[in-house]
C-alpha cells in the first residue's frame, strides 16, 4: 500500500514536531499496512514508569493522519483527525512498541483506521479506531 518514498516523505515531516520528539518513526510493513514504532522511554513513560496512554494514542493518531495525508491530494485537501478511541490492554515499560494500521474505510470525506499497538515481545497493547475528515485546503 505505502512505497518506500512514502514513508521516506513520512519520515521527513517528522522534524521539529511532537512525532520527533516522541522518537516515532515509519517503518515497512505488510502489504495493505502502515507501521510505526516508538520507544518506551523517559519521553513516553508516565511517573509510574509505563507507557503513557497519552503517547499511544498520540502514536495512533500520528500513524492513522499521516496514512490518510499519503491517500489523498495534498495540494488540494488536507486531513485532521475528528474521532480517536484508545483501549489500553497491556502495560509496557521498556523497549519499543509497534503501531499497525489497517485502512477500514476510504471515503470521499472520511478515512477510518483499526490501529493495533504491540510491545517488543509481540504482546497487543492497545487498540485504537481513528476517524479522519478530509477537508479541502484553504486557498
Amino acid at each position: 500500500m505505502f512505497t518506500e518514498e512514502q514513508l521516506a516523505w513520512a519520515n521527513s515531516i517528522r522534524k521539529h514536531t511532537m512525532v520527533e520528539g516522541l522518537g516515532i518513526e515509519f517503518i515497512p510493513g505488510a502489504p495493505g499496512t502502515l507501521v510505526a514504532t516508538m520507544p518506551v522511554d523517559h519521553r513516553t513513560r508516565q511517573p509510574m514508569g509505563l507507557l503513557h496512554g497519552g503517547a499511544t494514542a498520540a502514536l495512533a493518531e500520528t500513524l492513522g493522519s499521516v496514512g490518510s495525508a499519503m491517500l489523498i491530494d495534498l495540494k488540494e485537501q488536507a486531513v485532521v483527525g475528528i474521532e480517536l478511541n484508545a483501549n489500553h490492554l497491556k502495560s509496557a515499560s521498556d523497549g519499543k512498541v509497534t503501531a499497525t494500521g489497517t485502512l477500514l474505510h476510504k471515503g470521499r470525506t472520511t478515512h477510518v483506521w483499526d490501529i493495533r499497538v504491540h510491545n517488543h515481545r509481540g504482546e497487543l497493547v492497545a487498540v485504537c479506531r481513528l476517524t479522519n475528515m478530509v477537508i479541502s485546503q484553504k486557498r
